[in-house]
């Protein structure tokens, strides 16, 4: 069975095979089955799907999908079609403020960042709708912990964006000094305030990749 279309699929395989990745295909199998579940089992990998090993220069990590419908597609923060949730809207916010860059053509879907190099990763891949967290402890965290542990041995430096808790508490498996580790409270309202807002996180990602002779990330691309 092929995941992925890039080096993540070589990359993966032994965690493919463990027991507990064969037992969270069974549960899926199982979820989607019996409930509403995001996003869509054909977007469940689009993160890694769209952002290859090779060409990740930065990793932004979320918690799990949206739980609301028509939101999840597959990349953490990023919705497809709708209202942006308060989160984006922060988000947007901070780059406006950080960059300059004017947020108003600024859709929801971040896969033009996902193409540039980001990625947008969640540590939980699907939720059930209108559950929060529902998906958290069935072993996808075994699962992302590996792509994290397998991008912190990445030789190019590599920008790992953490905001929040429990982003931060990830924080052990992103070790290697060559990488640039930005972390700040999230960009949800109960937080923004409290330290997400002027972290700066935009330009001071591209300052780094700027020191380290790679490119910068156009944070205003849209296609």
């Amino acid at each position: 069975m092929k995941h992925f279309h890039n080096d993540w699929e070589e990359l993966l395989q032994p965690e493919f095979e463990r027991d507990y990745y064969q037992n969270l295909r069974e549960l899926l199998l199982e979820e989607y089955g019996n409930f509403e579940i995001y996003p869509r089992a054909e977007e469940i990998f689009r993160a890694l799907d769209l952002t290859s090993f090779e060409s990740a220069r930065v990793l932004l990590l979320g918690q799990d999908p949206y739980h609301g419908p028509g939101q999840a597609h597959g990349l953490a923060f990023s919705v497809k079609e709708g209202p942006l949730p308060p989160s984006l809207v922060n988000i947007y916010r901070e780059l406006e403020d950080d960059t300059g860059f004017d947020r108003t053509p600024l859709g929801g879907d971040l896969t033009a960042w996902a193409k540039e190099g980001v990625l947008l990763l969640n540590t939980s891949l699907t939720v059930r709708r209108g559950q929060a967290a529902s998906h958290q402890r069935i072993g996808w965290q075994f699962f992302t912990d590996a792509i994290m542990k397998i991008l912190n041995e990445k030789e190019d430096p590599l920008v790992c964006m953490l905001w929040g808790a429990h982003a931060r508490s990830k924080k052990p498996l992103l070790n290697n000094p060559q990488h640039l580790i930005i972390e700040s409270p999230h960009p949800s309202p109960l937080s923004a305030y409290r330290g997400f807002f002027g972290s700066k996180p935009f330009t001071r990602t591209n300052d780094y990749l700027t020191a380290q002779g790679l490119s910068p990330i156009a944070w205003d691309r849209q296609s």
